[in-house]
């Protein structure tokens, strides 16, 4: 399976840095996995966050193939437990999908015309959470998915 993970922003934090490349390393066994970072928007006027955010799902869209199957993350989104995750998963991969597009957002959220675009939102809480610990969430929990599928020891 290939997964790509769209992110607006950088990691900033070695500690961040370091945990997800722990997780990448895991994740090398388990499926093809790139990275695509879009440059965040500099709020220099509060008034313009819609029109940054528009600016950013526009470059996030350019960055996903018409027939990827594309995950956001959502606080509104539906919220699964890790063996259903991992379920979701599976299923994508049985279904042939090729591409699992994992979109986070940035500051200000997602624009409309990405959110419309998923094929399934995904919250992992209703909680608002840092952009690198959702990043490191997701890595997580991508890996440990794959413990699950493949009946390994990890996920308990």
């Amino acid at each position: 399976m290939n997964i790509k993970i769209i992110v607006v922003g950088k990691l900033k934090e070695k500690y961040s840095k370091d945990a997800v490349d722990e997780f990448k390393k895991r994740l090398s066994s388990y499926c093809s996995l790139s990275l695509v970072e879009i440059p965040a928007q500099e709020i220099k006027d509060d008034n313009m966050a819609q029109k940054y955010m528009e600016l950013e799902g526009e470059k996030i869209l350019a960055s996903i193939k018409p027939d990827a199957y594309v995950i956001t993350l959502e606080i509104l989104g539906k919220e699964l437990d890790s063996v259903s995750f991992a379920n979701k998963m599976k299923t994508l991969s049985n279904e042939g999908h090729n591409e699992v597009v994992f979109v986070i957002g940035g500051a200000n959220g997602l624009s409309k015309a990405v959110s419309d675009r998923a094929n399934f939102k995904l919250s992992f809480s209703k909680m608002t959470f840092t952009h690198q610990l959702i990043r490191i969430f997701l890595y997580e929990q991508i890996y440990r998915a794959f413990k699950i599928i493949n009946n390994e020891s990890y996920h308990r």
